[in-house]
């Protein structure tokens, strides 16, 4: 039977929720997996355990009106990713049985509730009792303490309770006992169980405390018990925490393995349904789960890294981490062109849809447990399609450049690949490092670091100079047109390539700078910009609103030019850049190189502006015409005719009709048709004014244009996009996945602007509104409190600096509105009531005390006790006030920020002896700090005071004094 087809009774499904429903029957909560990508916490890279949701309630600042507030006891199986930053398992997937980038986090936790002893006995119960795992072959590790920090002998006496012999129980330094999330945040000793997977000869079990610890393969920690105590401070300082939790980590895919008996987590059943699917795209033999010299021909490790592989970039990109160059993003495009490399090599199979034909077999295996691979299950197959496509391109080549220059090492006699072709590798093809790392080490070459961040630093250097050297953007005068016509070997660019999604192989027909034509690029000084012509070209030139594509010409390891710009000047079209290394002439043939990565983007947003001029039309009428549009990879722009500002109500339909067409996933076709022909189909959309030429490209969105052309007068194309456009379009309009509008404005009279953007940037910033709404709940949620207030004054902040869709936007500002209307309504009832709660405290005490001539007193502080105690002073001392024979002097301090306020006021009585309001608080203010007010001899007086913990001195000493003049 093939190990794909085995059944167990502990099934991997079988396994998670039994440990859920242990934990929820003794109190736990299940709390759902957090994103693997943690987009609100630039401290982390991924979510690499399942404490990093809790975070707020280990620091004691979890929002009090949240459900986290009230949570005491969790359990859950958390996403993580260990493929960067601190925690980074890559090298290691493929090579051993246990590592994976992508795992599963099965915890249970107490927010200040059990601690280490029921931590404890509830590991040892679940997994000796309820999933029968034999004791014997357990061991246990306890922190041994370091750093002024004492042993955590508690946890050693515990798990001798639970019944583990003591030579089981094993000592472990800070490395191994001491779990930290981060180079900052909460931390604590923690306590580990592992496992001995090797069968026992009877009852002959060996003792395995030597191995624990020292990655045997068959000695595996499977379960880590952390007692959160500390937090590690910014300055790597140890500071205990209020409350005492407990953070514990089971690895799902271990415990799968040692409940079905297997020496590999890759011999489960959490990973044979995508072995079995690997098979069936690849055609290779089984799977026979073979490691190191015993698997010669690499395949067992090609399936273990590419089934580690598809389980992180599925989750990753359904969580919002798509591959880019920066950070996250990098390491999504690493392990996506680490995993290609190999199913190209081992498996032989082509790539540009490999991956994506795997997902949906983890779709069927997890998608119950995490529904968001399903949901997102089309753009993560997108996603991957496309990144695999743009490597696709370069991993042929950078795979021979490879070769070439681990020949030319081992010609020198050196078994060291230079950092400079190392750097070349990444920079012209696309290899990370790691992945050239692993291509080194399979011919068993070394790479050093140190020369790669070399090569890596002159690289950057020469960009810089790059950069200042391309202030002015090399262009054609007429002058050079003119003499382009006169060069009978330089034809005009024959452009029609850059509507293919492919590299194409051009010859160089001309060297232009500094206004004269070149032969080769030895003549053009270093590092100044120069153009190209070639005699064809798949390079985008800037026109009709697109930008322009940028990329490079170049021979495989011999001369590389980058291009920065490209312009269309009378049907020569120049490719603006500078020279990286090499020399190219007239006559090379190159390889043309857009860069798809930008392409990819600027083609969704220039079918969503046809699709947005549609929706414009439909909901405003046919009198709005096109007045200018902006095509660029991060957003597009469209300038229209129209009267008056669109409403919140206008906004919405047009989102509506454009998500309508996207989501028909209509196909885009376009076709040159005769001008004059072109001009007859019904609707079509051109721009007034514009010079087309003849004949002109049509591009119709869900129609092909032949159909178009049988019947040009039909109405029906009325509610078709049909335009006349020369730019770059997706295939079907599914690619854009959404439409957001992020603004609508006026730029000129009768001329209105939309900008929005689409694809991911869209999904980002609906992320962004959906962050930010949450947000918005939870002040609306919250009672009067200076919290709400600051957290509102925060809030105006950013909403007002959010790039999110306009219609949201508006609807934000109408809810932000009514919290500031609600804050100023509870400030003036709180006033108010602060006003009478401070007026009753003097009422009261004259009442029950007629015969007395002065009250002083301290009263409770509040945001509003200044104008409170204002307010009695000013009611006191009023002309027709009852208490106006009375004297008063009242206090407030606030201990947190030393702050103090007072005021006074002296009645007539005490006036006649001599007194008054300002020499009555500045007997106070040498005590409290700070100024007081009042003209001399007024009877009231006003202060402020700085020292708040001096506040019952003061009042004693304004006692004092008042009764100095009492008769």
């Amino acid at each position: 039977m093939a190990l794909h087809d085995e059944k167990h009774e502990w099934g991997a499904t079988r396994v998670r929720d039994t440990f859920l429903d242990y934990f929820k029957e003794r109190g736990h909560t299940f709390v759902p997996s957090s994103s693997v990508v943690p987009l609100s916490d630039p401290t982390l890279l991924f979510t690499n355990a399942g404490m990093n949701q809790y975070k707020a309630i280990f620091l004691g600042t979890v929002d009090p009106a949240s459900d986290f507030a009230q949570l005491k006891r969790a359990v859950n199986s958390q996403k993580c990713i260990r493929a960067g930053g601190k925690h980074n398992d890559l090298d290691d997937v493929g090579k051993d049985s246990y590592h994976h980038t992508f795992f599963e986090m099965l915890g249970n936790w107490s927010f200040g509730d059990y601690f280490k002893k029921e931590a404890i006995q509830y590991s040892w119960e679940l997994l000796t009792k309820v999933y029968g795992i034999d004791p014997k072959r357990l061991y246990v590790t306890f922190f041994e303490g370091s750093e002024g920090l004492d042993p955590d002998l508690e946890a050693k006496e515990l798990w001798k309770d639970v019944g583990v012999p003591e030579d089981h129980i094993l000592p472990g330094d800070m490395k191994d006992n001491f779990w930290e999330m981060g180079d900052q945040g909460p931390c604590g000793p923690c306590s580990e169980i592992h496992y001995d997977l090797r069968q026992p000869e009877g009852e002959n079990y060996r003792n395995a405390a030597s191995l624990v610890n020292q990655d045997d393969p068959e000695v595996i920690e499977i379960w880590n018990n952390v007692f959160i105590q500390y937090n590690r401070e910014p300055d790597k300082s140890l500071r205990p925490l209020p409350n005492k939790h407990v953070d514990t980590g089971m690895g799902f895919e271990r415990l799968v393995c040692v409940l079905q008996g297997k020496k590999s987590n890759y011999d489960t059943d959490v990973f044979t349904p995508l072995f079995k699917r690997i098979q069936e795209i690849t055609g290779a033999r089984d799977y026979r789960g073979k490691f190191g010299k015993d698997d010669p021909d690499g395949i067992d490790t090609a399936y273990r890294v590419v089934a580690d592989h598809v389980r992180t970039l599925s989750f990753a990109i359904a969580d919002g981490g798509v591959p880019n160059n920066v950070g996250r993003g990098y390491v999504v495009r690493r392990v996506l062109r680490r995993g290609a490399r190999y199913a190209r090599k081992y498996f032989e199979t082509d790539i540009g849809d490999f991956f994506s034909k795997i997902v949906p077999s983890l779709v069927e295996q997890m998608g119950d447990m995490f529904p968001e691979i399903k949901k997102k299950e089309a753009d993560i197959k997108e996603i991957l399609d496309e990144e695999e496509k743009s490597f696709a391109k370069s991993l042929d080549r950078g795979e021979v450049m490879f070769e070439k220059y681990a020949q030319k090492a081992k010609v020198k006699g050196s078994n060291d690949l230079p950092g400079d072709d190392v750097w070349r590798l990444y920079d012209t093809y696309g290899f990370p490092v790691d992945l050239t790392k692993l291509m080194a080490e399979e011919r068993s070459l070394n790479i050093n670091d140190k020369e790669v961040e070399e090569a890596q630093e002159r690289a950057r250097e020469a960009s810089k100079g790059d950069k200042k050297a391309g202030a002015v953007l090399v262009k054609l005068d007429v002058h050079d047109l003119g003499a382009l016509e006169n060069m009978k070997d330089v034809p005009k660019t024959d452009d029609s390539p850059k509507y293919g999604r492919e590299n194409i192989t051009a010859v160089i027909k001309a060297i232009y700078h500094n206004k004269k034509f070149l032969t080769s690029t030895k003549e053009v000084p270093e590092g100044e910009q120069f153009g190209v012509l070639l005699d064809r070209t798949n390079f985008y030139a800037e026109q009709g609103g697109q930008e322009y594509d940028t990329g490079r010409l170049l021979v495989d390891d011999e001369a590389e030019i980058s291009i920065e710009n490209v312009q269309v000047y009378a049907g020569y079209v120049l490719h603006t850049g500078y020279l990286k290394y090499g020399e190219l002439s007239v006559g090379s043939e190159v390889i043309a190189e857009y860069d798809e990565l930008r392409r990819h983007p600027i083609r969704s947003n220039h079918t969503g502006t046809h699709v947005l001029n549609y929706a414009l039309r439909e909901v405003l009428g046919n009198e709005v015409d096109q007045k200018g549009s902006l095509v660029a990879p991060e957003k597009l722009r469209f300038d229209f005719s129209h009267k008056s500002g669109l409403s919140d109500a206008d906004l919405a339909k047009i989102e509506q009709i454009c998500t309508e067409y996207i989501r028909q996933n209509s196909e885009v076709f376009a076709k040159d048709v005769p001008l004059a022909t072109a001009r007859e189909i019904r609707g079509v959309r051109a721009v007034f004014g514009e010079t087309y030429p003849d004949p002109v490209r049509v591009v119709s969105v869900g129609v092909p244009v032949e159909d178009l052309l049988t019947d040009v007068k039909n109405p029906q194309w009325e509610k078709v996009s049909v335009e006349f456009c020369g730019g770059t379009h997706v295939k079907q309009t599914g690619e854009i996945k959404e439409l957001v509008i992020l603004e609508e404005s006026g730029i000129a009279k009768g001329i209105r602007r939309i900008v929005a953007v689409t694809g991911q940037d869209a999904y980002d910033v609906q992320r962004q509104a959906s962050e930010f709404e949450e947000q918005l709940a939870r002040v609306e949620k919250m009672k009067y409190s200076p919290e709400k207030e600051a957290e509102a004054k925060k809030m105006q902040v950013d909403l007002n600096q959010l790039t999110i869709s306009a219609l949201t936007k508006n609807q934000f500002r109408d809810r932000f509105a009514k919290i500031q209307k609600s804050i100023l309504d509870e400030q003036k009832a709180a006033a108010k009531a602060d006003n009478k709660r401070v007026m009753d405290i003097v009422t009261n005490h004259f009442t029950k005390n007629e015969e007395a001539r002065f009250f002083v007193e301290k009263v409770e502080w509040s945001s509003n006790v200044t104008k409170a105690i204002n307010e009695a002073i000013k009611s006191v001392s009023g002309p027709k006030s009852a208490l106006r024979e009375k004297s008063v002097y009242l206090f407030s301090a606030n201990q947190d920020d030393g702050k103090v306020v007072h005021g006074c006021y002296v009645s007539e009585h005490f006036k006649a002896q001599g007194a008054d309001g300002p020499k009555w608080a500045s007997s106070v203010t040498g005590i409290v700090g700070g100024k007081a007010g009042g003209k001399p001899g007024a009877p009231t007086a006003v202060g402020q005071g700085t020292n708040a913990h001096k506040i019952d001195e003061g009042i004693e000493e304004a006692r004092k004094w008042i009764e100095n003049f009492q008769v």
